[in-house]
């Protein structure tokens, strides 16, 4: 099938235009500047000497700014004798360069706006570059730079671009308030949600859910049943308040997931559903299971190494699909992502889970992370997990706003009287309180549920 005339670039109408531009505005900016002692405190946080497009200008620019830093005035004599002392005035045009500024300006009152259309300007040649990219990409062989590798690369450029655009800078504080009073007057309403439930209401009562920049890590030794967890969580939310999840598992496969969450649906035990041991009574809620799930915005992807970019890529083309925000993104676990190799490992620990702090927050959606616990707890009498334990770097505590520690005495114990019970330890929660609540495990189908009764909470605040 080939393409439409409706769907082709036209590149030769865009060929011989100059880039977006606004060379008069560079010049107005910069004789305020040479004008207005005060004026660069005004731009000096938004506007970079790379945004301009003269090149002349930047460099002019670059000097008021390194005199600013140094608590020097930046009016014409010390911009003129900066450029001298380093071998640029006659680069920029000379004197007669700077006076010209001077003389074509009236005042530096109109300086933020000018200076946010520069940026503008900037940001659609940066569009020009992104597509030079493309370009070149686009004629390089798979052994060069696979595909996959290739989208990536634009990926981390619009990012990088996207994040560039971030400029809101500080708020006064009735600005924030009034947003703050809208939101509590939309929750008492029962127009959003306090935050994103899990399912489990004893864990929702301490933490009211998870807020949508969270980034939370579960923890817990091998066989806690972490993985149960998290998945359930997501689970509950796609199919108790149809939000789409998004679960990357780099241990397990989709269809494992899927046996899990099937076995937990139909009421048919994963070991009757591993061997295609099936009664005749139970072909019926099977196929209700598998219609219920079908019908659910769950998103599995099992890729062994994903890197931070593939993941927000991902989930982008999700929300894209749906049409709407994700309710909850799970990425198990963290000790096997991609941290691009070559390093320190805590290093890249650090980085991954900055990473997923800044997803969480670029997609308001809330992360929950999966992470391995040090040995050091199998050493201790009491081998209930503290944050001390987690594995590999000091960043995932620093940057977890919630970890959650998975522990089932019976592991340890068999003849424990907290037989199928699992501690749900919230070690941290940078909203509030802390506390420890329980949850029943049935380990036929590797699912929690909630208890009878409410269990009483075990809280301090963090």
């Amino acid at each position: 099938m080939y393409a439409s005339d409706d769907n082709v670039i036209p590149f030769a109408t865009t060929a011989n235009k100059l880039p977006p531009q606004s060379i008069e505005s560079e010049e107005a900016i910069l004789g305020g500047i040479l004008l207005d002692p005060v004026a660069i405190e005004r731009v000096r946080d938004i506007l970079k000497p790379h945004h301009f497009y003269i090149s002349a200008h930047g460099r002019i620019y670059n000097a008021a700014l390194k005199l600013n830093a140094q608590e020097l005035p930046t009016d014409l004599l010390m911009v003129t004798n900066y450029l001298a002392d380093n071998g640029l005035l006659e680069i920029i045009g000379g004197r007669n360069k700077l006076a010209s500024l001077v003389d074509r300006t009236v005042s530096a009152v109109n300086i933020d706006a000018l200076a946010g259309l520069v940026v503008e300007k900037w940001k659609r040649r940066e569009l020009g570059r992104l597509a030079s990219l493309a370009t070149e990409l686009q004629h390089k062989s798979n052994e060069e730079t696979p595909l996959e590798q290739a989208f990536e690369q634009l990926q981390d450029f619009i990012y990088e671009l996207q994040r560039s655009s971030d400029t809101a800078g500080a708020s006064h504080i009735s600005d924030v308030v009034i947003n703050l009073f809208q939101d509590i007057e939309d929750r008492s309403q029962g127009k959003v949600l306090p935050g994103i439930p899990t399912g489990f209401y004893d864990l929702d009562a301490i933490t009211a859910g998870f807020n949508r920049t969270d980034l939370v890590i579960v923890a817990g030794r091998p066989a806690m049943g972490k993985s149960a967890f998290a998945a359930q969580i997501a689970f509950n939310l796609a199919k108790d308040h149809q939000f789409p999840v998004v679960v990357f598992s780099l241990e397990m496969s989709k269809l494992q997931i899927a046996m899990r969450a099937l076995s937990s649906e139909a009421g048919i035990e994963s070991g009757y559903l591993k061997t295609g041991r099936i009664s005749n009574t139970q072909w019926e809620p099977l196929s209700r299971g598998i219609g219920a799930l079908s019908e659910l915005s769950v998103y599995l992807d099992d890729r062994p190494d994903p890197s931070l970019s593939y993941i927000e890529s991902e989930c982008r083309k999700v929300m894209a699909k749906e049409r709407r925000d994700l309710g909850l993104i799970v990425v198990d676990y963290l000790q096997l992502m991609d941290g691009n190799g070559g390093g320190n490992r805590n290093n890249e620990i650090e980085k991954l889970t900055r990473g997923l702090k800044r997803l969480a927050m670029k997609l308001q959606t809330p992360v929950v992370c999966l992470s391995q616990l040090s040995r050091a707890v199998e050493s201790r009498n009491n081998k209930r997990p503290m944050l001390s334990d987690l594995r590999d770097s000091g960043g995932i505590e620093q940057d977890a706003d919630k970890v959650i520690m998975l522990y089932r005495d019976e592991y340890y114990e068999p003849d424990t009287q907290e037989k199928g019970v699992a501690e749900i330890i919230l070690a941290k929660n940078r909203d509030g309180a802390t506390g420890t609540t329980k949850l029943l495990f049935d380990a036929p189908f590797t699912k929690f549920k909630n208890m009878v009764r409410s269990q009483p909470v075990q809280s301090g605040w963090d």
